[in-house]
């Protein structure tokens, strides 16, 4: 799908296209290609003169090959942004490529995005920029907004985590959680550990574009200042996903130790037992003993001799046991 987006009366207008000719009829500031076909990236091609890398989505890591500009002027950018969905959050690769410089070619002020699936900090932007107007005046500005929506978005995704653990944390400290209950809590606690961490990476990955930003003098003043700001909110982004993760791991800990303390009383009711049982054992030894010269062999009531007081050796133990409370 290629969009473009143009500004009218201070709004960011949409536009999809489905031809050549379609694309130069519009002077847009951004261009949008979500999983883009060869055709689609032969128009930008014939029209823009812009040729997308081939490894525009690839997974490097390393900033050299994320953050660069080309020999003719152009900004090579690529971020990463989350998408929390319950069922597969996950983190998604856009490639923005953006000149500012090089007057012959017609790309000259337009950002492009290239990315595999949408974005919800897109939609966000977009519907913004339909309400608001005045909050979009150039491609930089785009750019910019995007990574400050980004930071927004991480932000209210660090809040249901923390809401989430909040639940959490009253079941596991109100006692009495059974091993099924423990289950789904640690289940419940490895959830948002990993989508803590994505977070704190996708924070990460937003400051160190909009660093590299504001080290290719890119920004006007107003822009810097605003990009300095966004840099702000994510050191205290960064500062919170450090809580979360003390959090969780204080809420695993817990909820490891409530198992610990089921299965110790399994062992202690076991062990209670076997001490239990060791008088009458010991009373079967002996009178399973082959010795000719044994009283109670003759005895008419030795059975019954032997079995009550086997039994009162077992109840003995039990009643101690009971009274000082080792069998709660």
């Amino acid at each position: 799908m290629l969009n473009i987006f143009s500004l009218a009366n201070g709004r960011l207008v949409q536009e999809e296209i489905e031809s050549l000719e379609e694309l130069a009829q519009f002077q847009p500031i951004w261009v949008d290609l979500e999983s883009p076909t060869l055709e689609e990236k032969r128009w930008i091609k014939q029209h823009y003169g812009l040729s997308i890398p081939e490894d525009a989505m690839d997974e490097d890591i390393e900033e050299s090959a994320r953050f660069y500009e080309e020999d003719n002027g152009e900004l090579h950018i690529r971020s990463d942004f989350l998408i929390d969905d319950d069922e597969d959050p996950r983190s998604v690769r856009v490639a923005f490529i953006l000149n500012l410089v090089n007057d012959s070619l017609k790309s000259k002020g337009v950002l492009f995005s290239i990315h595999d699936e949408d974005v919800p900090v897109f939609r966000l932007l977009r519907m913004r920029a339909r309400r608001a107007p005045g909050l979009i005046e150039d491609a930089r500005e785009v750019l910019l907004k995007l990574f400050d929506a980004d930071a927004e978005y991480s932000a209210d995704t660090l809040e249901n985590i923390y809401d989430e653990l909040k639940e959490v944390s009253t079941q596991v400290l109100a006692g009495d959680v059974t091993d099924t209950r423990a289950g789904e809590v640690l289940a419940a606690i490895a959830r948002q550990e990993d989508l803590n961490g994505r977070i704190r990476r996708n924070v990460m990955d937003t400051r160190r574009a909009v660093s590299f930003m504001m080290r290719s003098k890119m920004l006007n003043a107003e822009q810097f200042e605003e990009a300095r700001q966004i840099l702000r909110d994510i050191e205290s982004l960064d500062n919170h996903t450090a809580f979360l993760f003390d959090k969780i791991n204080f809420l695993m800990d817990a909820t490891v130790g409530f198992i610990n303390i089921n299965q110790n009383k399994i062992i202690k009711i076991f062990s209670v037992a076997s001490v239990a049982l060791l008088p009458p054992t010991l009373i079967a030894s002996v009178y399973g003993m082959n010795f000719q010269h044994m009283p109670e062999l003759e005895w008419t009531y030795g059975y019954a001799y032997g079995i009550a007081l086997m039994v009162a050796s077992a109840v003995g133990p039990m009643w101690y046991f009971r009274k000082r409370g080792w069998l709660k």
